[in-house]
């Protein structure tokens, strides 16, 4: 090779190398971007006031909100915002900061995967370990850089809720498995296994059993059903039983997890007793997923359409890898009979295709028969859906420069449309979704005190934006009228003779007429929601 060529390729691989670089800066840019906009939807606001009552109290361990029990999810997003609160104060930013960190650290544990896939590449002989496909040197990178920008990963990592605390461990977990089962096939093929094949042998194994009890943590019973789902049905799709190392490993595997979990789940049930059995796993582990009995019902096939979207602006992509799998030969869908020791040591394209379909398919078919189904449920699907769009992109960018420069563009477009969406369009959505305005309106007309209540709507908005002033029932829900002469006829015989209400906007006209017995003052409208004083004449 000439000299030229030599400087040629360097200042090549150089240009590369620059290029990914930017695009890690501008991923940890866009994931921590618009953290700041008002936090919306019924969840978001709850989960951000938990975490602050729990802070206040220095409690640790009971999730309460309004100062009542709150059982539905386990704490770890609440310790995230917790940690968050201390280090930034109450805020948006600090109630998001942990779903963006986790988010990031699911692309991390993807480009993990990737990289010990090409570092095996670069370890190969000869072509014939390659023989049943070649890694692309930048597969990591590919990988990291699709999960990064497919809008799924971005929406949820960007919501504080839990459906990205969770997904996080679920993939640590299922990363560390599968390079577990990569070096497991090629530590019994080599007669004296490196001491570096040895303790990545050991300590992926060992991140299998530790995230499964992070993932406990996260959102209960499904931290735990889904790793061992999906290896299982790895392991049906590969023609194999699981090896004796991975069966003796459930002994201490299962303890470590369970340890883990127990940080939490002890102490709670101490503090708590059979309430909380009943209604974190009674209520809401199995009634939730055997019925519709929290209002979220949809079609059987609501997450066959849900998943796909989530992999835009690769859905072209990840329908081809879909269509590219299904129509494999048996022959390859299948491990070869053969036991040929060479064949551990050919890492195989079809090996992570059957591990990424198992990861995707099993949360697809499991919460499709679920009787309720909220969009981010799916999350834990899509880094499977992931692997196999950029298994497909590695070998799409093989065939030109100019394919991998247009993917690298469109990557970059998705990144530049989210920033300018935050920017512009997302601050006008919050203000409407949110009340945060409306009780600021109301504190600056001097009512900075005055409880609020709900009249023809419930807000859960005002959790978080009204803490310690909402007007509770019996049972904690915030206290709702149906119908405006109740609610005038309170205010009249109540104490302080005056209350703030939520209304909605349509509804306003109903309520700003003349009443011999009280006094209406119209303080703030989003568009959405309009707040006003009732006052005792």
């Amino acid at each position: 090779m000439s000299e030229n060529t030599k400087t040629k390729d360097q200042k090549q691989k150089t240009k590369n190398q620059i290029i990914w670089i930017l695009f890690a800066f501008l991923t940890v840019f866009v994931y921590f971007f618009g953290l700041t906009i008002p936090l919306v939807g019924p969840d978001e606001p709850r989960y951000a006031q938990i975490a602050r009552e729990m802070l206040e109290r220095s409690d640790w361990i009971t999730p309460k909100l309004g100062g009542f029990d709150w059982f539905e999810k386990p704490v770890l997003l609440y310790w995230l915002q917790i940690i968050s609160y201390k280090l930034f104060g109450v805020s948006e930013f600090a109630a998001r900061l942990g779903s963006a960190i986790f988010g990031l650290l699911t692309v991390f544990s993807l480009w993990i995967l990737g990289r010990n896939l090409t570092n095996r590449r670069k370890d190969a002989k000869t072509q014939n370990d390659l023989e049943f496909g070649t890694w692309n040197l930048e597969f990591a990178n590919w990988l990291a850089l699709i999960a990064a920008s497919s809008i799924g990963l971005i929406v949820f990592s960007r919501g504080a809720s839990f459906d990205i605390i969770l997904t996080f461990p679920i993939t640590a977990s299922l990363v560390g498995f599968f390079i577990f089962d990569l070096t497991n096939s090629r530590k019994f093929a080599q007669p004296q296994p490196s001491q570096n094949s040895l303790f990545t042998f050991h300590f992926s194994l060992f991140t299998f059993y530790f995230f499964i009890g992070i993932a406990l943590i996260a959102k209960g019973l499904i931290g735990i059903v889904f790793p061992f789902a999906i290896v299982g049905f790895y392991y049906l799709l590969s023609w194999k039983l699981p090896n004796k190392t991975f069966i003796l490993s459930l002994l201490w595997g299962m303890i470590l997890s369970l340890l883990i979990a127990s940080l939490w789940y002890v102490p709670m049930y101490q503090a708590n007793g059979w309430k909380f059995i009943d209604e974190f796993f009674i209520q809401h582990h199995f009634q939730r997923y055997l019925s519709n009995k929290y209002q979220h019902p949809q079609p059987f096939w609501f997450f066959f359409l849900v998943l796909p979207l989530m992999t835009i602006p690769w859905l072209p992509f990840f329908f081809a890898s879909i269509w590219d799998f299904l129509r494999s030969p048996k022959s390859k869908i299948q491990s070869p009979k053969s036991k040929d020791q060479n064949y551990n040591l050919r890492l195989t394209i079809d090996d992570l295709r059957r591990f990424a379909f198992a990861w995707m398919l099993v949360p697809l078919v499991f919460f499709s028969v679920s009787g309720s189904k909220l969009p981010g449920y799916i999350l834990p699907a899509l880094p499977g859906a992931l692997i196999l769009t950029a298994l497909y992109v590695d070998k799409f960018v093989q065939k030109s420069a100019n394919r991998k420069y247009a993917l690298q563009l469109l990557a970059f477009l998705t990144f530049f449309i989210v920033i300018v969406l935050l920017q512009f369009a997302a601050p006008k959505y919050s203000s409407q979704d949110s009340v945060k305005e409306l009780v600021a309106a109301a504190n600056k007309n001097g009512y900075s005190s005055e409880k609020i209540v709900n009249l023809y709507t419930v807000s859960h908005n005002l959790e978080f934006y009204a803490p310690n002033r909402l007007v509770r029932n019996n049972d904690g829900t915030q206290k709702r009228y149906d119908d405006f002469s109740v609610l005038a006829n309170d205010v009249k015989n109540s104490i302080d003779g005056k209350i703030l209400v939520l209304v909605p906007h349509k509804d306003l006209a109903k309520v700003l007429t003349e009443n011999p017995s009280i006094e209406t003052k119209f303080l703030g409208d989003n568009g959405e929601e309009a707040i006003f004083l009732v006052k005792a004449k």
